[in-house]
């Protein structure tokens, strides 16, 4: 092994320097994405293995060598074009903290790189590399949601296929002797993630073209899919029969895992393997490296992490937010018949009055590591609380499953001057606001109990409190 590694050092040396390239230029967020990694969470575990793994690949299988025959042009100006336009919106975004972009962009910028300083060709053969690289970021907990709601639908059939009697809402399974919750450690997304992650090191290594990329990375997919789901439904059978006694219902890690390996295993001892031609012809030597691209890496620098220290001391401080609710009475945030998990960095104020409730929560970016619009969690408890109707944009009914009570709720984000009723959208709206040197950012939240039919007869006092908060600013 350390022969061959040696013997693919020429060949390998250019994308490693790539490499080392592109983490200079985009630092922060590969720092930040390293400490994600050290963390070892659930939806990120498999984080430090996947970038040891792309650096043993291109040790001990680098990039195949161009054909002679089909040669491409490099088009390194059009590579130090995107790499300094990828730099540019890297900035925008690392300015206003949204790392679920900036992360996205961290591959991007890499594919760039190689791309000045490689030309096009051997970027093209370096880009298996950098999409595996991509499934370390730390993008997986947006699939988590999805995945629930994909397996809440595949194990209630099944459960339904089986006879059990049993009551399936949403994500919910209750049993004759008690319930059980698809919960976001029931999605399946490490089994899903190590999947995908096993079929491109299976692709990269049978140096497959698109269609067996694309088959092979289908195939892992639904195979990591299909695992979770017989799991799930093995622990709501298991539930049933043994009335919710059995050990396996609070301990199914280790079942999960020889579920998943009954499945994977099979697939990988089946899976065809391609060995790699000794000798192939060569268009460039392996070392090559376009020294006119160090001009873009100078501009790429300049433009990104140097400028993005600058505009960083550029916020100024205004004083915190007021609001004048002169019909209403300061309470407790536990009072409100909703709660919510709201995080620390947001300081919060509640008011009652007639079946209204109104929290206020507002932060200060005070630091270039802080965020302008801080990370909100699940607000709501959704093992409980399900949205039962949108009467209006902007306005949600909650029911509650075990007491049936109703609240509708209305919520919408202040970023500095501007205003949206979409997390995704407050989010996006940080860029302007960063730039105007805005630092303020508030969550307000109006509840109210619903009759015992529907909401009809809060609606026009719900309207009128949203009204009057939004004049307040």
């Amino acid at each position: 092994m350390l022969r061959k590694t040696l013997d693919n050092l020429p060949l390998s040396r250019p994308y490693l320097i790539v490499t080392a390239i592109a983490v200079l230029i985009f630092y922060p967020t590969w720092a930040r994405l390293a400490e994600a990694w050290l963390e070892f969470e659930q939806v990120l575990a498999h984080g430090l293995a996947t970038a040891i793994i792309f650096l043993g690949l291109l040790l001990i299988h680098p990039p195949g060598q161009i054909d002679r025959q089909a040669p491409l042009k490099p088009y390194h100006l059009a590579g130090a074009v995107l790499l300094i336009v990828t730099t540019l919106v890297w900035g925008l975004l690392e300015l206003v903290r949204i790392d679920t972009l900036a992360y996205l962009l961290l591959p991007a910028g890499l594919f760039a790189t190689a791309w000045a300083l490689l030309g096009f060709p051997r970027t093209l053969k370096f880009l298996p590399y950098i999409l595996l690289l991509s499934l370390s970021l730390p993008i997986w907990a947006d699939v988590v949601p999805a995945l629930v709601d994909l397996a809440s639908i595949v194990v209630g059939t099944w459960v339904g296929w089986f006879g059990m009697t049993a009551l399936i809402e949403g994500n919910s399974i209750t049993l004759p002797y008690g319930r059980l919750l698809i919960a976001d450690g029931c999605s399946g997304i490490r089994y899903f993630a190590i999947a995908i992650l096993l079929a491109m090191m299976t692709s990269i290594l049978n140096d497959y073209r698109w269609r067996g990329w694309l088959i092979t990375l289908l195939s892992a997919a639904l195979i990591g899919l299909v695992a979770n789901w017989v799991r799930i439904t093995i622990l709501v059978v298991v539930a049933y029969e043994t009335d919710m006694q059995s050990e396996i219902i609070a301990d199914h890690e280790t079942m999960g895992w020889m579920v998943f390996g009954a499945f994977i295993l099979p697939a990988l001892y089946f899976s065809p393997v391609r060995r790699r031609a000794a000798k192939q012809s060569v268009l460039v030597s392996g070392d090559t490296v376009y020294r006119k691209g160090i001009i873009a890496i100078v501009a790429a620098v300049v433009l990104g992490p140097i400028a993005l220290v600058i505009a960083q001391n550029t916020a100024s401080q205004k004083p915190a937010w007021t609001i004048n609710l002169p019909d209403f009475e300061q309470v407790q945030p536990e009072k409100m018949p909703l709660p919510m998990a709201l995080p620390r960095d947001l300081d919060e104020q509640v008011w009652y009055s007639a079946n209204t409730w109104i929290s206020f929560a507002q932060s200060h970016k005070k630091s270039a590591d802080e965020k302008l619009v801080p990370y909100l969690p699940q607000l709501f408890d959704n093992s409980i609380w399900h949205i039962e109707e949108q009467p209006e944009p902007g306005l949600r009914v909650y029911r509650n499953i075990l007491t049936r009570n109703k609240v509708l709720v209305a919520q919408w984000y202040k970023v500095g001057s501007r205003t949206s009723w979409s997390y995704r959208n407050a989010k996006l709206l940080q860029i302007p606001a960063a730039l105007a040197g805005e630092t303020r950012f508030a969550l307000i939240t109006i509840q109210a109990f619903c009759g015992p039919r529907d909401c009809a007869e809060v609606l026009p006092r719900m309207r009128t409190t949203v009204t009057s908060v939004e004049n307040q600013f």
